[in-house]
């Protein structure tokens, strides 16, 4: 670690301690040659693959971006915040455990909705109906029949 004072490159640590919401350790350093402490902090780095748009841009993964649509999606529905956070740090940390460099839009939409289908059966409806631009009525219907499908098979 180079020293802030003198720049320095060699440091000894003095104390470390976990920070408050445990993703970071502060670590005291003392430089070697000028004695004089300073004061680092250590935390790990995500990497969040690029999400690969329809025209073929690229964008970095952003969790507001998925959040205010799931927000929208349950907009009037009785689904708390700390719920949707919780779908997006699910779909996040699927991300993050993929190693994937890259992911299209399509995935990121499909684990959304497979994630909004447990929460809220009308916001998934919502979600999907602009998601997949349904054409047409039938199309429509369609995916509502497929919901009480699988409602019937499994009633939880």
């Amino acid at each position: 670690m180079k020293c802030p004072f003198c720049s320095h490159l060699e440091s000894k640590v003095i104390d470390s301690r976990v920070g408050a919401a445990n993703d970071v350790i502060r670590r005291r350093r003392e430089c070697e040659k000028c004695e004089r402490r300073y004061t680092t902090y250590e935390r790990v780095e995500e990497v969040l693959p690029l999400v690969v748009k329809k025209d073929g841009r690229r964008e970095i993964f952003d969790r507001q971006k998925v959040l205010l649509g799931l927000r929208k999606a349950c907009n009037k529905r009785a689904v708390p915040l700390e719920r949707l956070e919780a779908v997006v740090d699910t779909i996040e940390r699927e991300l993050i455990e993929s190693a994937e460099k890259e992911v299209d839009a399509k995935v990121v939409g499909e684990k959304v909705m497979t994630e909004l289908r447990k929460v809220d059966e009308i916001a998934y409806v919502r979600f999907a109906s602009v998601y997949r631009s349904f054409r047409d009525i039938e199309e429509f219907a369609a995916e509502l029949e497929n919901i009480a499908r699988a409602r019937k098979t499994d009633p939880s």
